[in-house]
């Protein structure tokens, strides 16, 4: 199945990158060679990235998150809007604009506009107004309906952001990182891998090699969607864990004696209410007898000196 893969991307031109003067040096570990003035890119390395990339959309679509494919330029316009329509996900191919995510509340409420005014065209009030406010409707709607179409049935920020083409939608995925939302990319040579949580090595101008890997991703997208039903059930099925009433014990040695304590104060509330006993009078204790201190000695006085006696001189 690799190597009949491997062949058809081949054949749709997935390894032509851009001229050698254009390239972008991050994107060195996906080039094979350079033929001409011409990188070559290596099919393995888009294999690879082809192989994470539908991995990450299965996990995503079957945790009941949506995808948005992006593709504004003139080569992945039509292939976006079928890939879309396919495997029943959200588009952007006319153009980006600035806060379609981080400002998703003002996108819904353009959208209710949009609703309203084509409640309006389909009960004739358009043809009541005059001729100038109608033009100015109609052309509101058009360019709502242009922009917005795409996401028109989106009705939460997505889980995940499928782009044609990173240097040019570069505006889709700094919104996406500042959301952190999950962003899959198809690089050619002059585009930066880092922009990208999945990049997918590719040429991004050919209609074949675009309309190739997204028709893989597409079909990534379908298997996630047969499998939001068995996770949902799975996730029915399984017995909530009732919690304990019992206060929990802490394990750290500093805290031994909260522990004891509210473990004892469990217990006790487990255990029947017993009729309290009468309360004993307590034994008198016999006093111990106290040694008794001697008194200290006073010192006896010390024998006072008797001091010479001075004789008195003799009077002739």
């Amino acid at each position: 199945m690799a190597k009949e893969l491997i062949r058809e991307l081949i054949n749709s031109g997935v390894h032509f990158g851009h001229s050698v003067s254009r390239w972008n040096p991050k994107m060195a570990p996906f080039i094979f060679n350079k033929r001409g003035n011409i990188h070559i890119i290596d099919v393995k390395k888009t294999l690879a990235g082809l192989i994470i990339a539908k991995k990450l959309l299965v996990e995503v679509v079957s945790s009941g998150k949506d995808v948005v494919f992006v593709g504004t330029k003139r080569q992945a316009q039509k292939v976006v809007e079928a890939t879309a329509e396919k495997c029943g996900m959200h588009y952007v191919s006319e153009r980006w604009l600035g806060g379609m995510l981080t400002n998703f509340r003002t996108v819904r409420s353009r959208l209710q506009r949009l609703e309203q005014l084509e409640a309006m065209q389909a009960d004739n009030t358009l043809e009541n107004e005059s001729k100038k406010q109608a033009s100015r409707l109609k052309r509101e709607m058009r360019k709502i309906k242009a922009n917005l179409e795409g996401i028109r049935k989106m009705g939460r920020i997505p889980g995940i952001v499928v782009v044609v083409d990173a240097k040019k939608e570069h505006l889709a995925l700094r919104e996406a990182k500042k959301l952190g939302i999950a962003t899959i990319g198809l690089i050619d040579t002059d585009s930066d891998p880092d922009t990208v949580d999945v990049a997918i090595p590719a040429n991004d101008d050919s209609i074949r090699a675009i309309d190739l890997l997204l028709s893989e991703l597409a079909d990534a997208v379908a298997i996630g969607k047969t499998m939001v039903g068995t996770r949902q059930e799975e996730t029915a099925a399984k017995p909530k864990r009732a919690r304990s009433s019992r206060t929990v014990m802490a394990r750290a040695k500093d805290d031994e004696p909260a522990a004891a304590a509210a473990t004892a104060v469990a217990v006790a509330e487990e255990k029947p209410a017993e009729a309290p006993e009468p309360a004993k009078s307590p034994e008198p204790t016999p006093e111990k007898k106290q040694p008794e201190q001697e008194t200290p000695k006073s010192p006896e006085p010390a024998p006072e000196k008797k001091q010479p006696e001075q004789e008195t001189p003799k009077t002739q």
